[in-house]
């Protein structure tokens, strides 16, 4: 399928995984749906029938919580079956609430606590240059989450090894758990404070498809340094009444919200 419709694909299973869970956090995934989709669907090489192959890109899910987009795009490329998918949170089932490298085939680094992504990342991309290993290695941040000091050494780590493998998205929906990014803790210029940490920084609109095909371009083709893709994007985009909203970072729809969410998805 195309990548536009990979991505409807995998909000419409992240909504459903969501909703027969009975928990999770449906707008955190729908925000990052259109960046996995283009990842897993044009970018990243990887081998479904081998995980482990070693010199597969490999995606680190630092804001572990959207773990429903990836898992709806590992199911859709065969990493496992999709009606998998319903056993989310299930204890009986290997779909954690958030991604574990143990249990489900395909997740490269387990993830939740947040603010540690970014440094698995790099050093997932140090040692692919160490080995001697021809693989890049992407990662997906919240603008919550950069909050974290951890993610600012990090990017200085990356910077003074020249880490051309490395890209991270920032996902920018302006929202976090306690509200409004800008209201909690604001990081603008954000472009400018990642190129003082020496990153290249690029700003996209994070759910233009086109758009996120350009910036990994431009990501190839840079050979000194990171690359950080800033992705404004709408938390909860796709569902009319979960956009931009902060009421519904950790909600569950009730019956008659998922049938008018699924409805909306699947006429998109």
């Amino acid at each position: 399928m195309d990548t536009y419709e990979f991505a409807r694909q995998i909000r419409i299973l992240a909504l459903k995984s969501v909703y027969s869970a009975g928990c999770g956090h449906i707008t955190s995934a729908l925000s990052c749906a259109d960046i996995i989709a283009v990842l897993y669907n044009e970018k990243m090489d990887y081998d479904p029938s081998f995980p482990d192959y070693p010199d597969r890109d490999r995606l680190v899910l630092s804001k572990g919580h959207a773990c429903p987009a990836l898992y709806a795009a590992l199911a859709l490329k065969g990493f496992f079956d999709v009606a998998e998918l319903d056993n989310l949170r299930d204890i009986s089932g290997f779909l954690e609430g958030m991604p574990s490298m143990v249990l489900t085939p395909g997740v490269d680094m387990s993830s939740g606590s947040l603010g540690m992504g970014v440094s698995s990342a790099a050093g997932m991309a140090l040692a692919a240059r160490i080995n001697k290993r021809d693989y890049n290695v992407y990662a997906i941040v919240g603008d919550g989450e950069i909050n974290e000091g951890q993610i600012w050494e990090s990017f200085l780590f990356a910077a003074h090894n020249k880490l051309d493998n490395l890209c991270v998205f920032i996902d920018k929906n302006g929202l976090q758990l306690s509200g409004r990014t800008d209201d909690i803790l604001n990081t603008s210029p954000l472009a400018d404070k990642l190129l003082s940490f020496g990153a290249k920084a690029l700003e996209i609109d994070g759910n233009n498809i086109s758009e996120i095909q350009n910036a990994l371009s431009d990501f190839d083709e840079e050979k000194e340094r990171f690359t950080v893709i800033i992705a404004n994007t709408l938390k909860g985009k796709g569902v009319s009444f979960m956009e931009d909203s902060p009421l519904w970072h950790g909600r569950v729809p009730d019956e008659n919200e998922y049938i008018k969410a699924l409805d909306e998805l699947e006429r998109r």
